[in-house]
This record gives structure tokens, C-alpha cells and sequence, in this order.
């Protein structure tokens, strides 16, 4: 009798024991199902969650459910408090999916990723300073003439930030320090960023265009890091079609090399402050530190803010000797290249014949 009542007991134990494993499985089952998106299928639907301050737990499970983001609040308190993330929620505005998992919403709440608007601009290659500040104030993100302001003085912070800006600094005749370094590029910043940021942004991306090995490039021509930053800037400005540059290099350090004027129709044109078709006489002697007609060697700071391939082509010139070119007229952007003065001249004759 003793030893049938044993086996019922262990019968009993075992049936016991085996639905205490099947409920604490279906228990698990269930919480992990719930940890699962609202919307598995990933519509991508955006929803908008204020988070007020001083909310509980409690009250953002509640509020989340409310919004169809999770699908249960008891599972989103018990997670958090199990993960520690109860205390450290940030009140703010969210932008959250139903296609997100529950712990993804905890993490972007307990991290404080509160929905920022944004801006996109671009800065295309060759824009001055004056472009990039006009750019700016049509996107909403300042006030023109406090960026050109800025940019003529960029202030002890930005200076000491990146050391690039500090020859430029210190040149008297230089008309923005920043010209030049204002990378262009895309951007996205956020609506309200002080223009200090934005600058940043865009000098710290230039920062990692112009590595090291470009720097020890420069000197190794002779060119301290502006004087390569300007010499981009005019081959930027002069260079119509990309397969040119190189050559375009070549002659500007040829001449720079004779110490020849560099003779830039682009330098005459930013010392004018507009683009002319056509340049005249007069033009050409304007008395501008910026005009490599009238001054030899490199004017004193960059006409513009050159793309990487213009930064490259300054340092690394196609080997040539031609000290001259112009621009052909036939509508191909292209340029004719010139060793002596006379050859020259019969090529300016072909130019002008809209050839």
C-alpha cells in the first residue's frame, strides 16, 4: 500500500512539475511575443509620442500603447525595470514605428533620441564664402551677413580647433579666413544650429579630406597647407571639365616655378566680386591683391572652395610644360595648352574665331 501511495505521489510530482515547466515556457512564450513589433510586416509607418516630464513608467507604457507602438504596457514595465531603463527615460518628442521592436522603443526613450528636424544643404564646388552665406539664409539656417561676418573673423575657438585657419588668420589681405575651407559637400543640420556649428561641420570636413598625406605632399612642393588650399581654389574656378585639371595644375606651377604672373581670369574675377564673360582691360588692372595679373605668385588666400579632385590635382600636377592655355569656343569647356608666348597668341586668334 505504501509503495502504491509513493508512485501516486511521484505521479502526482511529476504531473505537477511538468505543468510548472509547460506555464513558466508559455509564460516566457508570451512575454517574448510581446516584445515583438505591433506590425511585423514593417509598413514603416511613423507615429509622434510626446513623453511629458516627470512621466512614470507606468504612465509612457500606458501612453505607448495608447499610440498602437507596443503591445503591452505590462510587458514594457517589466522589461525596463528588468533591464534597469525604469529610472532613465527622457521626456521629449519621439518618432517611433509600429514596426519597432519593444526594446528598440525603450532604448530610443531611455537614450533620449528625441526627434530633431533637420535641414539639408548642398555647397557645390567652386562656391565662395558670399555663395555658401546666400545658400544659407534662402535654407533658414541664418542670417547672411553674421555668417559673413564669421567668416572674415572665425574667433580664438574655431582657430584653435583647426590650425589650417591660423595663415590665414594672419594675412591683413585676406578677405574671409574661411574661403576655402568651407568643404562642399552635403550637409544636414538640425533647424536652429548656431552658425559657429554649422561652420564646424563643414571645416571638419575638410579636416578629414586634407589627411596628413596631403600635408606632407604640400611641403614637399613647397606649399604650406593654404598656399595649396588657394592654388585648388583657382584650378577649381578655372577648370571647366574634370580631365583638365591635372594640366591646368601643370601650368600654374610651371609659371609659379618662373615666378611668371599666374594670370587667372578667375583671380580678376573674385577680386571684382563678379563673373565676367568677358574681362577687359581695365578689369585686368584692377588694384586687388587677389589679381595675379598685376601680382606674381599666389594671391593671398583661395578664390573658392575647391573639391577634393581640385585639392588632389594641386598637389599632384600632370608633369608638362606648357605655361599657357585658353578656353576654346566651341561649346566643349575645353582649353588649348601652350608652351611659348607666340603659340599662345595663335591660339587666343583660333579662341576668338569661335573655335
Amino acid at each position: 500500500m505504501k509503495q502504491i501511495l509513493a508512485k501516486r505521489t511521484l505521479i502526482w510530482s511529476g504531473g505537477a512539475l511538468l505543468i510548472l515547466v509547460v506555464a513558466l515556457a508559455s509564460a516566457l512564450l508570451a512575454y517574448y511575443c510581446m516584445l515583438l513589433p505591433v506590425n511585423r510586416e514593417g509598413s514603416g509607418e511613423i507615429i509622434t509620442v510626446e513623453i511629458p516630464d516627470g512621466a512614470s513608467t507606468s504612465q509612457i507604457a500606458q501612453l505607448l500603447s495608447e499610440r498602437g507602438v507596443i503591445r503591452s504596457p505590462l510587458i514594457f514595465r517589466l522589461y525596463s525595470r528588468w533591464n534597469g531603463l525604469d529610472t532613465k527615460f527622457i521626456a521629449g518628442e519621439y518618432r517611433l514605428s509600429p514596426s519597432m521592436e519593444l526594446k528598440e522603443i525603450a532604448g530610443i526613450i531611455a537614450r533620449g533620441d528625441v526627434y530633431r528636424e533637420t535641414c539639408w544643404f548642398t555647397v557645390p564646388e567652386g562656391f565662395t564664402v558670399e555663395q555658401i552665406a546666400d545658400l544659407l539664409q534662402e535654407k533658414g539656417l541664418g542670417d547672411g551677413e553674421q555668417f559673413l561676418e564669421l567668416a572674415a573673423r572665425p574667433g580664438d575657438e574655431l582657430t584653435a580647433r583647426f590650425s589650417f585657419l591660423k595663415e590665414a588668420g594672419k594675412n591683413p589681405e585676406v578677405n574671409y579666413v574661411l574661403e576655402g575651407y568651407l568643404f562642399p559637400d552635403t550637409y544636414e543640420v538640425e533647424k536652429g544650429a548656431a552658425l559657429e556649428e554649422i561652420v564646424g561641420l563643414m571645416l571638419n570636413r575638410f579636416a578629414k579630406i586634407f589627411s596628413p598625406q596631403w600635408q606632407e605632399r604640400a611641403g614637399e612642393l613647397g606649399l604650406s597647407v593654404h598656399q595649396a588650399v588657394t592654388l585648388a581654389s583657382i584650378i577649381e574656378r578655372e577648370a571647366v571639365v574634370a580631365h583638365e585639371r591635372e594640366r591646368i595644375a601643370s601650368v600654374f606651377h610651371n609659371r609659379l616655378a618662373k615666378n611668371y604672373p599666374l594670370e587667372s581670369c578667375a583671380t580678376v574675377q573674385y577680386a571684382l566680386g563678379e563673373v565676367k564673360p568677358v574681362l577687359t582691360t581695365r578689369d585686368l588692372e584692377h588694384p586687388s591683391p587677389y589679381n595675379t595679373y598685376r601680382r606674381s605668385g599666389l594671391p593671398p588666400g583661395p578664390i573658392a572652395s575647391p573639391g577634393k579632385d581640385s585639392l588632389r590635382a594641386a598637389l599632384y600636377p600632370e608633369e608638362s610644360d606648357y605655361f599657357f592655355f585658353v578656353a576654346k569656343q566651341d561649346g566643349s569647356g575645353e582649353h588649348y595648352f601652350s608652351r611659348t608666348l607666340s603659340e599662345h597668341e595663335a591660339y587666343k586668334r583660333r579662341a576668338e574665331a569661335g573655335q
